[in-house]
């Protein structure tokens, strides 16, 4: 998932390896993982990890990293034959690390042979030119959030498309109906809601200018035009404001993921956790709301001297039992089918909350460059949202920024 990172305390150190260059010789059986999920999460995954390590007959070492700093350390340190054996990547980064060389290829391993019991949308997230670089940790997406005792008091339905929205948003409170994050991620509901994408990979054509599109941006203007909306137009602080006045019960929606449950129910709103409501995502028409198929999977380092022990280790961590003992820790939602029917798992509210969201999302384009095609779609998004630029004007430079930087081997629409 693509989302404001958490800084965790205690500097990323390179000199922390996996066991140092090439595979050769024997299995090392020491697994270095790094770990970059955030402080409440973290003793989670490493008492399951020591779990495996114990049953696998290997060690291993669970090193929490900032994931803000992640990516960028990681290539430094692989780049050099150093780093760790397993990382969380986040899913927007397989690709990228597979076309660099920096991770395995896991097609004929144990871990990756049978993913039948994968939900499809993270299993994409896996593959690079049709082979398997990683395997499912954890999904999730974009969903509608609201305040139940505010949309009840208003007599009002969470909206199935965002016309309903603008139409409730004076029963609101106007612009207090629902805060937009400024940020281009979060412009994804409004393109996948109106049937767009940024990309079309098989055709290899830069859509992120198409008509659907342009109209998804101009409905996300036209809510805060009709005060039906509010946001903030400073990106650095956008994310944050949003979560503190949904938080307090200023604002009745947000669009958010399930990870920022933990902190929503520590705010005065949210006190009695039934309060907190999620709805699939309104979208142009009824039933076509959508979010990114966001979450994280496991890789491993091309050149580890564990690459048996990290196959095994990757194959715990990701198994239907691990899973759900992660979810019903943490209330993360698994990638496994088969975790879904268990009792532990369908006990936890925030999974089964986002389950109806989950089997709508939509596919990000797992190419090489996904995560850069944020880059200038953030920068234009911010221009539509403040009416410094029209949604066509503004498109029209990504898909320019697209040609010309990221995926230079594309047509443009």
């Amino acid at each position: 998932m693509r989302r404001t990172a958490l800084v965790i305390a205690g500097a990323l150190l390179l000199t922390a390896c996996g066991g140092g260059g090439g595979a050769t010789g024997a299995d090392s059986g020491k697994v270095v993982f790094w770990d970059t999920s955030g402080p409440n999460e973290h003793p989670v995954f490493d008492q399951v990890a020591k779990g495996c390590a114990t049953k696998g007959g290997y060690t291993v070492d669970v090193q929490q990293v900032s994931f803000d700093q992640a990516l960028a350390n990681y290539k430094t340190a692989a780049q050099g034959g150093q780093g760790p054996d397993v990382l969380r990547s986040d899913v927007g980064w397989v690709a990228q690390l597979a076309q660099n060389g920096l991770i395995t290829d896991l097609s004929d391993s144990d871990a990756a042979k049978d993913t039948s019991d994968f939900l499809d949308g993270p299993l994409g997230s896996t593959k690079y030119n049709g082979k398997t670089y990683a395997v499912p940790q954890v999904t999730d997406t974009l969903a509608l959030l609201y305040n139940k005792k505010m949309l009840a008091d208003a007599g009002v339905q969470p909206p199935a498309t965002w016309d309903e929205l603008k139409a409730d948003a004076p029963k609101l409170g106007g612009a207090n109906a629902i805060f937009l994050n400024n940020d281009a991620y979060y412009a994804l509901p409004f393109i996948y809601g109106a049937g767009g994408d940024l990309l079309d990979v098989q055709n290899k054509k830069i859509v992120v200018n198409s008509p659907q599109n342009v109209q998804a941006l101009q409905t996300a203007k036209g809510l805060l035009d009709a005060k039906a909306a509010t946001t903030a137009l400073d990106q650095a602080n956008s994310y944050s404001n949003m979560k503190a006045a949904f938080s307090a019960g200023q604002v009745a929606m947000e669009i958010d993921g399930p990870w920022t449950v933990v902190d929503l129910l520590k705010g005065d709103a949210f006190k009695d956790p039934a309060n907190l409501g999620v709805a699939v995502l309104p979208g142009v028409t009824a039933g076509k709301g959508s979010g990114p198929i966001g979450g994280h999977d496991y890789v491993v380092r091309q050149g580890t001297k564990a690459k048996a022990s990290s196959a095994k280790f990757i194959q715990c961590m990701s198994s239907t039992e691990s899973q759900v003992s992660i979810s019903k820790q943490l209330g993360l939602l698994p990638t496994r089918k088969s975790a879904y029917d268990s009792p532990d798992v369908k006990s936890q509210p925030n999974v089964t909350a986002f389950e109806p969201a989950i089997k709508q999302a939509h596919a990000r384009p797992w190419v090489a460059a996904g995560a850069q095609l944020f880059d200038q779609l953030k920068i234009d998004y911010a221009y539509v949202l403040s009416g410094q630029k029209d949604a066509r004007t503004a498109l029209d430079e990504v898909a320019k920024a697209y040609k010309d930087q990221v995926v230079t081997d594309y047509s443009v629409n």
